[in-house]
């Protein structure tokens, strides 16, 4: 089955384009978070989803925690796809299923430990899928992602086997890692920010080795 893949911190509409010519599935708009790269304003993400053609998903990160403040943001941002990057309450969960069952649902879950895998039965019966990340949602200043640092892939492959969900796979991946990655994890989809990007711009030439290396080709 081919992987697919989605462009995280996309930036601006022209970058969009950018990786939709290139053959991005998903692009990833940055709300507001504690630390990381990539946020944009509500605005912008509101201006890049309407412009987005149909099969690409737009997936509206947000660090908001209550159904109803993500709901909200939903209706701010018009995504397709909503990627919860905190570890929210299942009620939650659940609540967000009821008010907004019109759009897709992402619960992020960051790789600290095996501890991860005992997190699928809390939010399975309410998203659509799970995406695995590296981030530390309990330090000090939250990390919620786009650390550009992978974490340990066994544990992301025994939730892959164990999820009753499709899972996307994020954390450090680069062209040069890539395919360790999709024959270890085996992942329904990849998530990617700062490996295809120079100067905190969309790097063309590194987009196009890592579309090849995911590929295969």
């Amino acid at each position: 089955m081919r992987v697919r893949i989605k462009i995280c911190c996309i930036a601006t509409p022209e970058e969009a384009m950018l990786a939709i010519r290139l053959g991005a599935d998903a692009l990833g708009l940055v709300a507001a978070m504690p630390s990381g790269p990539g946020p944009i304003s509500d605005d912008a993400i509101a201006e890049i989803t309407a412009l987005v053609p149909p099969p690409v998903a737009t997936f509206m990160l947000t660090a908001e925690t209550t159904a109803e403040a993500i709901a909200a943001h939903i209706d701010r941002t018009g995504p397709s796809t909503v990627q919860i990057v905190s570890h929210i309450a299942p009620e939650e969960s659940r609540a967000l299923m009821t008010l907004r069952p019109d759009i897709r649902r992402v619960q992020v879950i960051h790789v600290e430990d095996r501890g991860a895998l005992d997190l699928i039965p809390h939010y399975a019966p309410f998203v659509h899928a799970f995406l695995l990340d590296s981030g530390r949602p309990g330090a000090s200043v939250p990390e919620l992602g786009g650390t550009g640092r992978p974490h340990d892939w066994s544990i992301s492959r025994d939730f892959v086997a164990a999820s009753p969900r499709p899972v996307f796979l994020a954390g450090g991946l680069t062209a040069g890692n890539v395919r360790q990655a999709v024959e270890q994890v085996r992942p329904f989809g990849l998530d990617l920010c700062s490996g295809v990007r120079t100067d905190g711009k969309l790097d063309e030439v590194k987009l196009r080795a890592f579309m090849r290396a995911a590929n295969g080709s």
